[in-house]
């Protein structure tokens, strides 16, 4: 069982940034493919980024490709999300989320994902 507790959100201005934190309980953290999710009332969750367990393979959605970056510290079972040029778009509440590493899985979908966080909220201003 993996425990998330998603930190970092908040209210910023657009062009901003923010960082969220993702901490995770567990001695197994590093086994874990992690990512990052979000989701605005009425609309599905939609993937942002995963990274890998060891932090070599990460990916992103187009929306934020080159915005945001997703890395990981497997020494305080943290994963991280940088949040930079922050769009109003971008307004929703953010996932964390775990996955046990399957082959070939990238963890692009939330099907794949075996725990989550409850969320923090980021809200954009224009």
């Amino acid at each position: 069982q993996v425990q998330l507790v998603e930190s970092g959100g908040g209210l910023v201005q657009a062009g901003g940034s923010l960082r969220l934190s993702c901490a995770a309980s567990g001695r197994t953290f590093s086994s874990y493919g992690m990512g990052w999710f979000r989701q605005t009332p009425g609309k599905e969750r939609e993937f942002v980024a995963s990274i890998s367990t060891t932090g070599l393979n990460t990916y992103y959605a187009d929306s934020v490709k080159g915005r945001f970056t997703i890395s990981r510290d497997n020494a305080k079972n943290t994963v991280y999300l940088q949040m930079n040029s922050l769009k109003p778009e971008d307004t929703a509440n953010y996932y964390c989320a775990a996955r046990r590493p399957r082959l070939g899985v990238r963890g692009l979908a939330e099907v794949e994902y075996d725990y989550w966080g409850q969320g923090t909220q980021v809200t954009v201003s224009s």
